[in-house]
């Protein structure tokens, strides 16, 4: 069994114009069998924003997998006792990481505010947490429809959203475990929220899903893949459709192999 991933990050059209720097950030790790990944948005407002979303990410994936590889069994009856409290870590530590650099940095806790969304995923399971906007998408076989695992967060007001400095960060958190066979799991910040999710009734887009399937299923190559992906993201056409930045992880688990 072996995951196929790739994630990039692209600059909005909008930051480009007022010189700003890309606040996306999304990473990946491999854990024998199972795949962690994490990406985060910087929240708009906050200065130092790009520095805590990459923060975040780094942190939390290291929490994870020291977890993960800490673990014994994997199975699904574990993840569903443990899975609040595993995140409910993770998330503690990406916002102790980010009070320690805004100390270090002279700078409030707020100027690193972004979202974040993070899974843990093995062949027959994935575990996933969501706080802000952004989107995780799954489908957990090659029959089953895409899901949206949770509906993003948002506030009263446009572009208004829940960062993980907020004080109401962990009430805000949204957890699910998901079983099936052979899944394929995309994680996205806001920037694709439009072109992805139907907002109507809050169900995944499948023509914009289905390439990135294809993708990972028929391109061996991880760099071909990474420049199907690149090329996507800073694409004209994607690029009339929004103006934000953009991260996109899409993974892949093919059995057999």
């Amino acid at each position: 069994m072996v995951w196929r991933a790739t994630v990039h990050s692209a600059m909005g059209t909008r930051h480009l114009q007022r010189g700003v720097p890309c606040q996306d950030y999304g990473d990946f790790v491999t854990c024998e069998h199972s795949i962690i990944g994490a990406v985060a948005d910087g929240a708009g407002s906050a200065k130092y924003s790009d520095i805590g979303s990459q923060l975040a990410v780094k942190t939390v994936l290291s929490n994870l997998e020291r977890w993960l590889s800490s673990q014994s069994s994997l199975e699904r009856e574990v993840i569903e006792t443990q899975a609040q409290a595993i995140f409910e870590s993770a998330l503690d530590a990406a916002v102790l990481a980010l009070d320690q650099e805004a100390q270090a940095g002279g700078y409030a806790l707020r100027d690193l505010g972004c979202t974040l969304l993070t899974f843990i995923a093995t062949p027959t399971w994935i575990a996933a947490m969501q706080i802000g906007d952004g989107f995780i998408v799954a489908k957990m076989s090659e029959t089953e429809p895409y899901q949206l695992l949770f509906q993003p967060e948002k506030g009263e007001y446009i572009n208004e959203t829940v960062f993980v400095t907020s004080e109401h960060a962990l009430d805000a958190m949204q957890v699910a475990v998901k079983s099936g066979e052979q899944p394929l799991v995309c994680a996205a910040t806001d920037g694709l929220e439009k072109v992805a999710i139907r907002f109507h009734d809050w169900q995944p887009h499948p023509p914009f899903f289905a390439p990135f399937m294809s993708c990972l299923q028929t391109m061996d190559d991880p760099a071909e893949r990474q420049v199907y992906l690149e090329t996507f993201l800073n694409s004209d056409r994607l690029n009339a459709k929004t103006d934000d930045d953009k991260t996109l992880l899409m993974c892949l688990c093919e059995q057999g192999q």
